[in-house]
């Protein structure tokens, strides 16, 4: 595991984004693994500025969300594949039969979860995972004691989930109480994971992912066993962490990192 201190959350988000664009230049047949949320938001805003500032060409990669809200058709406001059309996939020259979410209202929902975890499969797995982390540890909807070797499937969502998520509705009590959502395992196959958080209130939790012992009560700590995780913060997201010039150190100094050092940040 990495990890790269930046700034402020828009430098946090242009470096993410520079890091999958960089991957997506390199093999154009990429397959990404998409998260949602807020935190995300300007993530997308970058790549869709890359694809027409840069020529970012998304004509051939494959996409698959992370999750998707049981019982939300895909047309609905509050449907992660809504969010998506509308903060990535309109907006760049992707195909729209490539771009994969769970179908929430599956007339079985069990069918479709191994349904999704084999097509992830039949297309050589995830490349890149990008990873959001919630105020409780969890990453797509793998809430606590979610188990390590878990794969796509259904889950309750915990009241802190729900809470968290609730000003995206019009109404708290209309917060799906269960997502379908890739597995631990799944994501930890993924051959580099990418996790952005940002803001102050996310700092205990990433400290206790990053630096803290692995535990299922914080899925996100599994990202520990990632042979290829990086995690990018903002300062005040890397607030609560022990070793933070050592890591300043290892971005400032590995030449892996150098051409992300010398980019400029979006206006």
């Amino acid at each position: 595991m990495e990890v790269i201190i930046r700034p402020n959350a828009q430098d946090a988000a242009d470096l993410t984004a520079r890091v999958i664009a960089a991957d997506l230049r390199a093999r154009p047949e990429l397959v990404l693994g998409l998260a949602t949320g807020r935190t995300m938001e300007s993530v997308y805003a970058n790549l869709v500025r890359l694809h027409r500032d840069e020529q970012l060409d998304f004509s051939r990669c494959r996409t698959f969300n992370l999750d998707e809200y049981v019982g939300l058709p895909a047309d609905h406001p509050n449907s992660y594949r809504h969010y998506m059309n509308n903060q990535l996939f309109s907006k760049v020259n992707i195909d729209p039969a490539n771009t994969h979410l769970p179908d929430g209202t599956a007339a079985d929902l069990e069918v479709e979860c191994k349904k999704y975890e084999w097509y992830i499969v039949q297309c050589g797995g995830i490349g890149l995972q990008l990873l959001g982390i919630g105020r409780d540890g969890h990453m797509g909807f793998n809430e606590p004691l979610s188990a390590f070797r878990s794969r796509t499937r259904l889950k309750a969502l915990s009241p802190v989930t729900r809470a968290e998520n609730a000003s995206q509705f019009p109404r708290p009590e209309d917060v799906p109480h269960r997502a379908i959502t890739m597995g631990v395992a799944t994501i930890l196959d993924s051959r580099r994971a990418v996790l952005l958080a940002t803001g102050a209130d996310k700092a205990e939790i990433v400290a206790q992912a990053v630096e803290g012992p692995m535990t299922s009560m914080i899925s996100a700590s599994a990202l520990q066993l990632h042979p290829r995780c990086i995690v990018v913060l903002d300062e005040a997201a890397a607030g609560g962490l022990k070793q933070m010039e050592f890591y300043r150190w290892i971005f400032e100094s590995e030449p892996e990192w150098a051409e992300f050092r010398s980019a400029k940040p979006s206006p």
